[in-house]
């Protein structure tokens, strides 16, 4: 279903259904109260969920790279041990490397996509399942949000950085390290930079939040932001995460889409918007390469 003929109040819903303020059940049950048309705004919502499977646009098989599920050490961590999918370009290398980092949800089959088209792109890129201490990502993002949201958010930020780490130091890195990700993942990018400071080359956040004003001094890499024009709660931090990186000669750049929603970038969904989504990857390699090579 396109989303233009998707209700916004069911895209409110999806919000908070999203970010777990509300449960599947809840989501449903309220969207399908809603009548539009004289018809009931459920077949809305049900086109909302994920659909995976006819989202992926690069194989697991494909011939030009190579992907491994590889486990490392993460002190400090949910269990002292992480698990991340590896995915590696044709060729031996060293390659220039990239973090990509998961939504609230686990390590889903679109951030493995993600990671795979990265690699495609000539990078030695590392997927982290910040679920694996728990089991890893279940199958399915109900199970895999409400995984996530039993973990310490200390200890599950310190599995991003050990992966970071890992992944910078890699036999096959060229030391150089970028990182992105998506909503939880942007934020998370946002972190990597300051606590990181310049063991991060290049950070580029998707719709993530913004760090504490007062933590932007550490921040060293270059950053490549990518906003939806259509998500309140994200862009509300916009203006004051700004004042500081200017405040502190952080070098910067911002993208804001129009007519996108936050998600836009996940094909997954009726979200999705494939011109802005394409830009901004487009924009987002070609920063990397400028940075990492």
């Amino acid at each position: 279903m396109s989303e233009n003929i998707i209700d916004q109040r069911v895209f409110d819903l999806y919000e908070e259904y999203c970010h777990g303020r509300i449960d599947r059940r809840e989501f449903l049950g309220r969207a399908g109260a809603l009548t539009i048309g004289g018809v009931s705004a459920l077949y809305m919502a049900q086109a909302l969920l994920p659909r995976y499977a006819e989202a992926q646009t690069i194989s697991f098989t494909d011939e030009r790279i190579k992907g491994l599920y590889v486990e490392y050490a993460s002190p400090g961590g949910s269990s002292g041990t992480m698990r991340g999918y590896l995915v590696q370009p044709d060729g031996n290398g060293p390659f220039p490397s990239v973090l990509v980092i998961h939504e609230n949800r686990g390590l889903n089959p679109y951030v493995e996509d993600v990671a795979r088209r990265a690699a495609v792109a000539g990078f030695l890129t590392l997927a982290p399942d910040g679920l694996f201490p728990v089991g890893g990502y279940p199958g399915n993002d109900d199970d895999g949000r409400a995984l996530q949201k039993s973990l310490d958010p200390g200890k599950l930020r310190q599995d991003m950085v050990n992966s970071a780490k890992y992944l910078k130091t890699h036999g096959l890195s060229n030391g150089k390290l970028g990182v992105t990700g998506f909503c939880w993942g942007g934020g998370t990018t946002n972190f990597l930079a300051v606590t990181l400071g310049s063991d991060v080359n290049a950070g580029a956040p998707f719709y993530g939040a913004a760090p504490a004003s007062a933590d932007v001094v550490k921040i060293s890499a270059p950053l490549q932001i990518h906003f939806a024009e259509n998500d309140e709660r994200i862009n509300a931090m916009w203006p004051e995460f700004e004042i500081a990186l200017k405040a502190n000669d952080v070098n910067y750049q911002v993208h804001s889409y129009p007519g996108t929603r936050h998600g836009f970038h996940n094909n997954s969904t009726p979200r999705y918007d494939e011109s802005a989504a394409e830009l901004a990857w487009e924009r987002t390699i070609n920063f990397f390469r400028e940075h990492l090579s």
